[in-house]
């Protein structure tokens, strides 16, 4: 133990970013297990379009969305997102919601979002459109 107590004493830079990581690392943990939703990987995602009629946002860009994305998926808008405005999907409110972006990051804002917008069953789609494409899923234009 007084081992590492030199080096820290000796190597405060180092032992500095060896803690803020290990911090950083439970923060991304716990926040991950505390976020009102799920990530759904592909499978658990097609099961969800297939069997409980699940809604598909897709908050990629237009131009994006154009060049591709799962079937019957709805495109939001950014503003509509920044806003919180969620009225045109207020009918699919008790329906499952997955929330796809491109590598499921920016979709987990929008996901926390609906949550607080009373959408409780909204999800993400783990790696985004990534994940779905690397799966060889189907895509349409």
């Amino acid at each position: 133990m007084e081992q590492y107590i030199e080096f820290a004493t000796n190597n405060f830079f180092l032992a500095g970013i060896w803690l803020a990581l290990v911090v950083l690392l439970i923060y991304s943990f716990i926040a991950g297990f505390l976020a009102p939703y799920k990530e759904l990987d592909t499978t658990e995602t097609t099961f969800k379009i297939n069997k409980e009629d699940a809604v598909i946002l897709d908050i990629r860009k237009a131009e994006e969305f154009k060049k591709g994305h799962i079937l019957g998926a709805r495109q939001i808008k950014p503003e509509e997102i920044s806003t919180g405005n969620f009225v045109k999907l207020e009918k699919h409110k008790d329906q499952p919601i997955i929330v796809v972006c491109d590598m499921g990051m920016s979709a987990k804002k929008v996901a926390t979002k609906l949550h607080k917008a009373g959408f409780t069953k909204a999800d993400v789609l783990k790696g985004g459109m990534n994940a779905w494409s690397g799966a060889s899923l189907p895509v349409t234009r």
